[in-house]
């Protein structure tokens, strides 16, 4: 743990070494001749491995000290030639390298040694007799099924009140509305299901997590899917929640959670109420109420999790609270649980979590806290759930015992917090969750330190006054009380959270900006942010290229994008803007400078490319940047075939419209459109 922890750093610290870091590495280290026959084995391993089209790349670390006699460097070398491995054939299969450890600095050392799946000692004898050492904690337990929960005897039903089931508007036997639509709640009974995964995307510009009714979801900061907090499902049918909270009856032994996921009691009531940027999950079992509601603030990358049971029995309760997140820090668990590492923050007690490998996120700190009330908490999945565990019965809840405070490195890394409370007949407690990630240690702590003394009820009716300014600058009353209930906020409400702050949904997490999507969604906001559109539209003319056309996707972080023969993207800049300046007379936006980008333009034959564009020295205006693409735009089509001559533009319109087909028809509509707006000003 402490070599991973000391050890791990960016994955282009590999780089100069020729090794990519892409694949598994394994590293055998030899100091000796004598010692050369575990480096034969694994030789003829890599051999099989490649027949079996599974990659890994071998790495021969050769740790003899500084010597003119270079019998040992000599020795690999000729090892590798004279072995029927082909050096020099598929690099995605992986490579074997040969690397002198008096010529590779310490710090390249740590991070190979921490970087690898496997480390070998070649002093140590054979393959076969390294295995036959290997710890008895990584093989010890036979496979055992999960166990079922127990659900332990219920309090007397005459002490139990029963949970009161909303009747939403427009209900249609799972869902409906209530608060005069500002809520959309879903009613869970039993054997019900909704037919796919129903979610609310709950976000800030920097920060969010989307939610579906069962609980669950995923987290994410700055990038939806580049810097995944926890994970992303994209499940076709369901939803596997990489976050959870967990009761348990400190006195029955049963266990549950106050969502429907990961545990659900086929015979009890679920309700979730998802409103604008928040949800909220009710539920009660065990003569336990519990509500927890779920939110980030508008500034902050934290999501606060307020649950409060309140105990409806009738006698006091004993209850365990646990925390529940899988760590991914990047774009998918499976490729960064190998590098993250978890500790426990010595000023303030909270989890932190890093990911050094992540190159362009590895310096943030992502963390966990119980508010600081804390007291038991791993860093180790498979101590919480047990070996071939699932989070319907994770052994660390079923059992009595105190999780380990285990944090460090070389774990399957998660999260897990808990805490023991003591419920009074009739009384209630709140505990708090902060889940989040900030730019280094000294920032979460802050955040952390920030929020634990927040008032966390101005917190949310702050974030409430946003939302009530931003949907409520324009109301709609038509005969059509579901198109009311649409237009006066749902809809604005996911342009703004899901599409242009989020961009993320269950079915699509890209992070990157849409030329055309967001241009699109901008549109929408001018009456109510019209800030929000103006930035946008600057920010989508400076991904044009010289030659006019743009990066059909872009990730803001970094810059890359796809370049691509799609030639409507182009015409929507216009439109945007035009529309823009209709709704808020603000034509001083034509005149602000915006840089392009720079780059060899797409071969003959080439679809798409993906890369990081260089910014061009040269600026121009807004308006130029409009009349550029709209003049590429009556050149090409979008797959290189011409749409129109380079005549006048209303005969190139017509030309347009005479070819019949749709995207003809609808481009030129928009190119009409922005041109005849904006010419005037030319």
């Amino acid at each position: 743990s402490e070599m991973f922890c000391r050890g791990g750093g960016a994955q282009s610290g590999l780089w100069p070494l020729a090794i990519s870091g892409d694949l598994p590495i394994l590293l055998l280290r030899v100091d000796e001749t004598d010692h050369l026959g575990v480096a034969r084995e694994l030789l003829r391993a890599f051999e099989y491995w490649r027949a079996k089209q599974f990659p890994v790349d071998i790495v021969f670390l050769n740790d003899r000290q500084n010597s003119y006699v270079q019998d040992l460097q000599e020795a690999l070398e000729a090892m590798v030639r004279s072995s029927r491995v082909k050096q020099g054939g598929d690099a995605q299969l992986g490579r074997i390298s040969i690397l002198r450890a008096d010529l590779v600095s310490a710090e390249a050392r740590a991070l190979l040694t921490a970087a690898a799946r496997v480390v070998l000692l070649a002093r140590r004898g054979s393959l076969a007799e390294q295995m036959n050492r290997v710890s008895p904690l990584a093989t010890s337990g036979a496979w055992q099924p999960p166990r079922p929960v127990p659900v332990g005897p219920a309090p007397p039903l005459a002490l139990v009140e029963q949970q009161a089931v909303p009747t939403p508007e427009l209900f249609n036997g799972l869902g409906g509305f209530d608060k005069d639509g500002q809520e959309y709640v879903t009613i869970l009974g039993a054997g019900q299901a909704t037919p796919a995964p129903w979610i609310n995307v709950v976000a800030n510009p920097s920060f969010g997590f989307h939610v579906p009714t069962e609980g669950g979801g995923f987290t994410w900061a700055l990038n939806s899917r580049e810097n995944q907090v926890t994970p992303w499902s994209n499940d076709p049918v369901t939803n596997r929640p990489g976050e959870a909270f967990y009761l348990r009856d400190e006195e029955t032994g049963a266990v549950w959670t106050p969502t429907a996921l990961p545990i659900r009691d086929p015979a009890l009531t679920y309700v979730a109420r998802h409103g604008r940027g928040y949800s909220r999950f009710e539920h009660e079992a065990q003569g336990i109420r519990a509500e927890l509601t779920q939110s980030v603030p508008l500034g902050d990358s934290i999501k606060i999790s307020r649950l409060v049971l309140t105990n409806r029995s009738g006698r006091p309760r004993q209850i365990s609270v646990t925390a529940y997140v899988e760590w991914v820090l990047g774009p998918s668990r499976s490729a960064t649980l190998p590098f993250v590492t978890t500790a426990i923050d010595t000023e303030t007690g909270a989890m932190f979590a890093r990911n050094p490998w992540n190159i362009p996120f590895g310096s943030r700190v992502a963390f966990l806290d119980l508010r600081g009330e804390q007291t038991e908490w791993t860093g180790d999945r498979r101590e919480f759930l047990g070996r071939n565990g699932a989070l319907t019965a994770p052994a660390s809840v079923l059992s009595a015992a105190p999780l380990s405070n285990t944090v460090g490195g070389g774990l399957d890394p998660c999260g897990a917090m808990r805490r023991r409370v003591t419920l009074p007949a009739r009384g209630s407690v709140e505990i708090v969750c902060f889940l989040g990630q900030a730019d280094d240690a000294a920032a979460a702590r802050a955040l952390v330190t920030r929020y634990r003394a927040a008032e966390l009820d101005a917190v949310a009716a702050e974030v409430a006054a946003h939302w009530n300014d931003v949907l409520g600058r324009i109301q709609v009353r038509t005969p059509d009380r579901p198109m009311d209930i649409m237009l006066n906020g749902w809809l604005l409400y996911q342009a703004l959270a899901c599409r242009v702050w989020a961009r993320a949904g269950f079915y699509q997490a890209s992070g990157a900006y849409g030329f055309r999507d967001q241009l699109q969604d901008g549109m929408s906001l001018v009456a109510s942010r019209p800030a929000e559109t103006r930035a946008h539209l600057l920010r989508a003319a400076s991904r044009q290229f010289l030659e006019g056309d743009v990066q059909h996707w872009w990730l803001p972080h970094s810059g890359q994008g796809v370049r691509t023969r799609i030639s409507d993207d182009r015409g929507w800049l216009a439109l945007a803007v035009n529309h823009y300046i209709t709704a808020t007379g603000d034509t001083g936006v034509l005149d602000e400078q915006v840089p392009f980008l720079e780059a060899a333009p797409l071969a003959p034959g080439e679809h798409e490319r993906f890369f990081q564009p260089e910014i061009a020295p040269a600026t121009e205006t807004l308006f130029e940047h409009c009349a550029r693409a709209l003049d590429a735009s009556m050149q090409v089509g979008r797959h290189g075939l011409p749409l129109m001559g380079t005549g006048d533009w209303n005969d190139g319109m017509n030309r347009v419209g005479e070819k019949g087909e749709g995207e003809s028809v609808w481009l030129g509509w928009m190119l009409h459109s922005a041109f005849t707006a904006l010419h005037p000003h030319a």
